[in-house]
């Protein structure tokens, strides 16, 4: 049995059926959040990009953008640019048009100023919502699935409870033919051997290598001596003492199942199995960058605790403690801190399975309940 889903034109399947209003440039924040005042059921991205940026920062965030509009869990969307920017809002409309998304687009210096925009966006964006209403869940195979898996706030049980229960979920994933993205190249220093090795194709695994040992020579040329410790004030509050130490509980949420492909930032992913997405560590840089690629649903271990979700991407939450999850009941989906107490990884990795499952097919994760929508996006270069 599969999940209760959306089937795409282009043969994807969403688990949400958004209408999507988002910005080509950070000039145009203003309308977007307008809109969503107006119509509240619309999902809004903001950002800081569209220009002033080099060359390489504006392929990044122009497939980001386009890769957002492009996502499964989309219906629709409508693209408010300003007009001289780098990143045209109607290039972003066509992009998914071309896959057989309803879209379109409005720039605010064609069309007289903010307030005119805004009506004529509020008008366009009410018709998608009518048409999204129309189209309903059927049952889609776990095939066409793709899940993003992510940690932060770790601590030193996140290593031993959670990230392994995460693995468990995401070798069911692969036996069903779907797909896991693995992100946060920075947090994989350390293991580039034991990550190359489980490439199915020995090219992947080189690729694999060099990409890790790039970002660990970056991290030193940045940070010199307290490169071994790019880890965050609350890692090492949570137990956690080097890079190594967090990777090694880090890669563990990838499960077993070999790495059939690495790709770029933001870009989609085309084989099934277990993918490598290069992202830096930062938890909402890597969601993005994932959502991008196409994952219709996140799973977000933490140890510390953690709130955030995603505007257009359910985001579910695993404690690696029980402590945490008693404390931060509204924000966490799942206990995996009963494995210290008796559970075994396997019982609580079933237990993610049927909740992923839940999830896919319509239940709101606590990220969606309290509208924790946070969204950014990876830059290599300064601002200009």
């Amino acid at each position: 049995m599969g999940f209760m889903g959306y089937l795409r034109a282009d043969g994807s399947a969403g688990v949400r059926n958004y209408v999507l209003v988002m910005s080509s440039v950070s000039c145009a924040n203003g309308v977007v959040n307008a809109i969503a005042r107006a119509l509240p059921e619309v999902k809004p991205i903001t950002h800081t990009e569209g220009c002033g940026r080099g060359i390489q920062d504006v392929a990044i965030s122009s497939r980001t953008l386009a890769g957002l509009a492009k996502n499964p869990n989309v219906f629709a969307v409508l693209v408010i640019g300003l007009g001289c920017e780098f990143i045209k809002a109607k290039g972003l409309a066509e992009q998914a048009r071309a896959i057989g998304k309803l879209s379109e687009f409005l720039e605010i210096q064609a069309e007289g100023g903010s307030q005119k925009t805004l009506k004529k966006g509020v008008e366009i964006a009410k018709e998608f919502l009518e048409q999204s209403k129309k189209q309903k869940r059927e049952e889609i195979e776990f095939d066409k699935l793709i899940l993003g898996l992510e940690c932060g706030g770790s601590d030193a049980l996140s290593g031993i409870t959670a990230n392994p229960v995460l693995g468990v979920c995401a070798d069911w994933l692969v036996e069903q033919g779907g797909t896991v993205i693995l992100s946060e190249t920075t947090e994989m220093i350390g293991t580039e051997e034991i990550m190359a090795r489980r490439c199915l194709e020995p090219e992947t695994g080189e690729k694999v290598k060099a990409l890790i040992k790039n970002q660990e020579k970056r991290t030193k040329e940045l940070l010199g001596p307290l490169a071994g410790l790019v880890i965050s004030p609350g890692n090492i509050e949570g137990g956690i003492s080097t890079i190594q130490e967090k990777a090694l509980g880090c890669i563990i949420k990838a499960g077993t199942y070999p790495i059939t492909e690495l790709v770029d930032y933001a870009v989609p992913v085309n084989k099934k199995g277990l993918v490598i997405m290069d992202s830096p560590g930062s938890d909402i840089f890597s969601l993005t960058g994932m959502c991008a690629s196409g994952a219709q649903v996140a799973i977000f271990t933490t140890g510390r605790g953690s709130p955030a979700g995603f505007p257009i991407m359910p985001v579910i939450k695993i404690s690696s403690n029980t402590e945490l999850f008693e404390k931060m009941n509204d924000d966490i989906d799942l206990d995996a801190g009963r494995v210290i107490s008796g559970l075994t990884i396997p019982e609580v990795g079933r237990e993610l399975v049927m909740l992923l499952k839940e999830v896919a097919s319509g239940k709101l994760t606590k990220a969606e309940l309290n509208q924790q929508d946070l969204l950014a996006i990876h830059t290599i270069g300064p601002a200009f």
